[in-house]
């Protein structure tokens, strides 16, 4: 099973040996790491982005290197195309940050360290005059600083010499099993760090916090397991109430989207009344307003459910730099370092009040 590294680069440093060549080379250009080798010459070329839209082939050139190459263009394509096989993974959570479009884009992912961002407090009150020309209480809004690391996730894996001509020479497609492992892993991981209460990451003066483990989570007890035999359909819905209701306490009104546990999924299937089926538990909690969907966590610990309302101050995915698979290095002429990295992380807020729109009904 491949490692999975996750690098930091922050106000005071790095850890990881892709944030030490960071900061070592003031920068790392990806281009550099994904050279191709021309079938009809031999050299050793950079496919390089010129500025403008990145879907226009006029702004990307192709720059000789002076160094070996290993992969053509083709197999190059074949490892990206693994990536994009891996969307059928049933990793829904980011994918829901992505899809809702509450992500935040980076200008420069690899020269973004650490992201500082501002919670806001309230500000002003409105007067009741009857001329307008009394001037109301003078007021400005209050600014708290915070920041967010930005780690470089990565998983390492190989691709022999031997192997790789020896498709060649059979006219055989790439292998690009280890390439999508390593893939899966690193999305794996991102999933982790939104739904996992182990990945609680601190560094450069700021701290990466999941759903379950930010502090100011609204948090309502579970009496009765959803799969217990004790438990009832009604019962379920009178603890979808108490987590929304406590989402409307934290002043956050939806809409949400419901995250459980693997355990719970065949629960939703049950008839919410046996008496008169037709309507499965499920389908009654989608009927509960300001709820969007239902979707299985398998990431999620046992007995947790979490309710999240889906807007922009409450979650949000930080994104430097998509999945992509980078060349490292070669050892002894046979063995192909390679790397699929990314540079992204879920952001969990809240307001200077420790308002949030997150509950874990637990």
């Amino acid at each position: 099973m491949p490692d999975i590294n996750v690098d930091f680069l922050g106000k005071n440093g790095g850890t990881g040996d892709m944030a030490a060549r960071f900061a070592a080379n003031g920068s790392l250009n990806l281009a550099q790491m994904r050279p191709w080798v021309s079938e009809k010459s031999g050299r050793t070329f950079m496919t390089a982005h010129t500025g403008g839209a990145v879907n226009e082939k006029k702004n990307w050139k192709q720059v000789p290197m002076n160094t070996n190459g290993t992969l053509r263009r083709d197999e190059w394509k074949q490892l990206d195309e693994a990536l994009i096989e891996l969307n059928r993974y049933r990793l829904g959570g980011i994918e829901d940050l992505i899809s809702h479009n509450l992500t935040f884009n980076l200008g420069n992912g690899m020269a973004t360290t650490v992201l500082e961002h501002h919670s806001v407090g309230d500000a002003f009150t409105a007067e009741l005059t009857m001329d307008g020309v009394t001037r109301a209480k003078g007021d400005r809004p209050t600014f708290e600083t915070h920041y967010l690391p930005i780690p470089i996730i990565h998983v390492d894996y190989e691709i022999n010499t031997r192997e790789l001509e020896s498709s060649r020479k059979l006219g055989n497609p790439l292998d690009v099993t280890s390439a999508s492992i390593a893939g899966r892993k690193v999305k794996e991981k991102l999933e982790n760090m939104l739904f996992t209460d182990d990945n609680n990451y601190s560094y450069g003066g700021g701290t990466i916090y999941s759903y379950v483990t930010h502090p100011d989570i609204n948090t309502v007890d579970l009496a009765t397991n959803w799969d217990a035999a004790a438990m009832t359909a009604a019962g379920i819905l009178e603890d979808i109430k108490s987590v929304k209701q406590a989402s409307i306490g934290a002043y956050h009104y939806g809409p949400w989207m419901l995250y459980i546990p693997t355990a719970y999924e065949t629960v939703l299937d049950d008839d919410y009344d046996p008496t008169t089926p037709g309507t499965t538990i499920r389908e009654r909690i989608l009927k509960v307003a300001g709820i969007s969907g239902i979707k299985v966590v398998d990431t999620l610990t046992a007995n947790n459910v979490l309710l999240v309302q889906m807007t922009p101050d409450v979650v949000r995915l930080v994104q430097g730099m998509g999945i992509q698979n980078v060349q490292e290095k070669s050892e002894f002429g046979f063995i192909n370092k390679f790397k699929v990295l990314t540079i992204q992380v879920p952001q969990i807020r809240s307001d200077q009040d420790g308002n949030c729109g997150v509950t874990l009904l637990a």
